[in-house]
C-alpha cells in the first residue's frame, strides 16, 4: 500500500506582497515534508473589506513578481489564479452550498471561492492549507503532518488537523490532541474526500445594517443578495463551524510542543524590519516567555514598537 499524497497551498494577494518571500521559504523549510507539489494561489480579485487598509498593498506585477522568484527559486512547484470563472464558480458553489450565490468573498474581503477552489484543485490526498502570514517552528526530529495524517487514518471523525497553536506553555497534556468543534482557516490540514462528506455548508450572511433583515430566512436572503448585488456573507470558517456543530466531526489541535504555529496581526514597518529575526527565533525554537501559551505574536514581546529605521538597517547589515 502506497503512502497518502499530501500537497501544500498557499494564498497570496497583495497586501501580502511585503512578507512573502520571508514567510513562505519558512513556511516551506520548517514543515519539511515530501509534498506532491507545493502550490501558490493568487487571488487577483479587487481588495474588498479590511484588505482596502492593509498597509503596503503592493501591485499585482509586484505580487507576480514576487510569485514567479519564489518558483524560480524551487520554494513552490506551481502557480495558478483562483478560478473566477462565472461557470466555475457556479459549479464549485452548487457543490460546497448546494445554491448559487454572487459573492466570492466574506464580508472582511477573504477568498470564500479560493477557499473552495484550492480543495477542489488538490491533486492530492490530502491537503496543508496556510495563510502567506503563518510563521512555524517543528523540530527537527520531528514530522507533525506524518502524525496527523496517521491520526486521520485512525479516526474518521476527524474533518481538520493543525499543529499546537501558539509556543507552549509549561502544562503537559497526556492526550495527543485536543478536540474542538470550532474551525479555523489559517492553518489546517485535511482529507480532500473526507471533506466532501461535511458538504454542502449552511450559507451565512453577515449582520445586516437595518436589523428587520437578519431575521429573513437565508434562503431569502440569498436571493435578494444575488438581485441587489447587496448584502455580505460571513466568514468561510464560520459557516464550516456550524456545520461541524450538526454532525460528529471535529477539529484536532495536536499538542506535541515539537511543532506550533504564530500569527503575527501587525503588518507595521515595525514588523517586517524585525521579521528575519523573528523567524530566525522561531526556527531555532527560541521565543519571548510572553508569548508562551498565545498563539497571536505580541508584538512587544519581539521587537521594539517605533523602531523601524533601527531594525531595517540591522536586519540589511545582517
Amino acid at each position: 500500500m502506497t503512502n497518502p499524497s499530501c500537497s501544500l497551498w498557499i494564498f497570496v494577494a497583495r497586501p501580502d506582497t511585503s512578507f512573502i518571500l520571508q514567510t513562505i521559504p519558512h513556511l516551506v523549510k520548517v514543515n519539511n515534508f515530501p509534498f506532491e507539489e507545493k502550490v501558490l494561489a493568487i487571488d487577483t480579485a479587487s481588495l474588498t473589506g479590511d484588505k482596502l487598509t492593509r498597509p503596503s498593498i503592493g501591485t499585482m506585477k509586484e505580487l507576480r513578481e514576487c510569485a514567479e522568484k519564489l518558483l524560480r527559486l524551487g520554494v513552490v512547484d506551481r502557480i495558478v489564479d483562483i478560478n473566477y470563472d462565472r461557470n466555475y464558480h457556479k459549479q464549485v458553489y452548487k457543490k460546497h452550498f448546494g445554491t448559487q450565490i454572487r459573492f466570492t468573498h466574506n464580508y472582511k474581503g477573504y477568498p470564500i471561492l479560493g477557499s473552495a477552489f484550492s480543495i477542489e484543485e488538490c491533486k492530492s490526498d490530502y491537503m496543508l492549507h496556510f495563510d502567506s502570514d503563518m510563521l512555524m517552528y517543528q523540530n527537527p526530529n520531528h514530522n507533525w503532518i506524518n502524525q496527523a495524517i496517521q491520526l486521520m487514518a485512525e479516526n474518521p471523525q476527524m474533518m481538520f488537523v493543525r499543529p499546537l497553536a501558539g509556543p507552549p506553555a509549561d502544562k503537559k497534556k497526556s492526550e495527543s490532541y485536543d478536540i474542538f468543534r470550532t474551525f479555523g482557516s489559517r492553518v489546517y490540514l485535511i482529507n480532500c474526500r473526507r471533506f466532501d462528506q461535511l458538504l454542502p455548508l449552511p450559507v451565512i450572511w453577515y449582520d445586516y445594517n437595518k436589523k428587520w433583515m437578519n431575521n429573513l430566512p437565508t434562503q431569502l436572503k440569498t436571493i435578494l443578495s444575488n438581485l441587489t448585488g447587496k448584502g455580505k456573507l460571513d466568514s468561510w470558517e464560520v459557516m464550516v463551524t456550524e456545520k461541524l456543530k450538526q454532525t460528529d466531526y471535529f477539529r484536532a489541535n495536536l499538542t506535541n510542543p515539537a511543532a506550533w504555529t504564530l500569527h503575527p496581526k501587525d503588518r507595521s514597518p515595525e514588523f517586517i524590519a524585525a521579521l528575519p529575526k523573528i523567524i530566525a527565533r522561531i526556527e531555532a525554537g527560541d521565543f519571548p516567555a510572553q508569548q508562551a501559551g498565545n498563539y497571536d505574536l505580541i508584538p512587544e514581546a519581539w521587537y521594539k514598537v517605533g523602531s523601524a529605521e533601527k531594525l531595517l538597517l540591522e536586519s540589511v547589515s545582517t
